[in-house]
């Protein structure tokens, strides 16, 4: 069985992005990337690697799951396979056309739960917050990368939805000259 990691950024305040789903105020510079960029490479989009003259191993994560308001940024600037070296899974609870190379499904919990008993690498739960709280009892990891900035509003980092407390334990911590915080955690009896 493999696990789920719920690798997301967020703000002081536990938001993921702005109302309107922007999160430009999170600082895309500072010493903070350096591991971002190494670390995490499985997450970066395809053409972000292209750019960076990287390529991802899948060594952390073969496959993702996103929510459809995580997906529709890349649609809208014509993207439409934002991570092609990942098997990518989309939630929505409305039809939707998408290309081969992506999945879509309705039932995003029952979903995860198939992909956690088959052979792989890590499945990366990429977001929103709506998604993440609707599939909290599968997530195995928390990986929050907390940004020095306070939103106010917007998009909580477990939404909105009613989910029973569930206990995590920090297993690293890891702060950066940009004011960024690295904290990762992992469910309390796993």
């Amino acid at each position: 069985m493999r696990d789920a990691t719920y690798y997301v950024a967020t703000s002081l305040d536990g938001r993921i992005a702005a109302p309107d789903g922007d999160w430009s105020a999170f600082p895309v510079e500072g010493d903070h990337m350096a591991t971002i960029v190494g670390e995490y490479t499985d997450t970066l989009p395809g053409h972000v690697q292209s750019a960076l003259g990287l390529t991802a191993d899948c060594s952390m994560f073969d496959t993702v799951l996103m929510g459809w308001s995580t997906y529709t940024p890349a649609l809208d600037v014509g993207i439409d396979s934002p991570y092609p070296h990942l098997r990518q899974v989309v939630a929505s609870s409305r039809d939707r056309t998408v290309p081969d190379d992506v999945e879509l499904t309705a039932d995003p919990l029952g979903r995860l739960r198939e992909l956690k008993q088959e052979d792989g690498t890590g499945i990366w739960v990429a977001g929103g917050g709506t998604l993440a709280g609707a599939v909290i009892d599968e997530i195995d990891h928390l990986v929050l990368k907390i940004n020095p900035v306070v939103l106010g509003a917007g998009i909580p980092v477990l939404g909105s939805t009613t989910y029973a407390a569930r206990d995590f334990r920090r297993t690293r911590l890891r702060s950066f000259e940009s004011g960024v915080v690295i904290a990762e955690y992992s469910r309390a009896g796993g």
